[in-house]
């Protein structure tokens, strides 16, 4: 896949995963930035459970930029939260 397309992946997945998190506004270039590193995150644990990462850009693919961007975001909230106690 090319560096637009996942791009256009990461932000999509990032802004929807956002929307379904909640928190802070990130804007177009954290969204990227979390997409993209859901999607790694997203693929690494879809790999190790058998039902294959992110492979190009298809629905499968954002499903799991989106499950893995909302499972970096819940661990990111958590480390905050953990912070703000100490």
């Amino acid at each position: 896949m090319n560096l637009i397309l996942w791009l256009i992946l990461g932000a999509l997945a990032g802004w929807l995963a956002g929307k379904m998190m909640g928190g802070e506004k990130r804007g177009w270039l954290g969204n990227i930035v979390v997409g993209i590193l859901g999607a790694g995150l997203g693929g690494l644990v879809a790999s190790l459970l058998g039902l294959g990462g992110v492979d190009g850009f298809n629905l499968y693919s954002l499903l799991v930029a989106v499950a893995g961007s909302c499972l970096l975001l819940w661990i990111w909230n958590m480390l905050q939260r953990r912070a703000s106690r100490e």
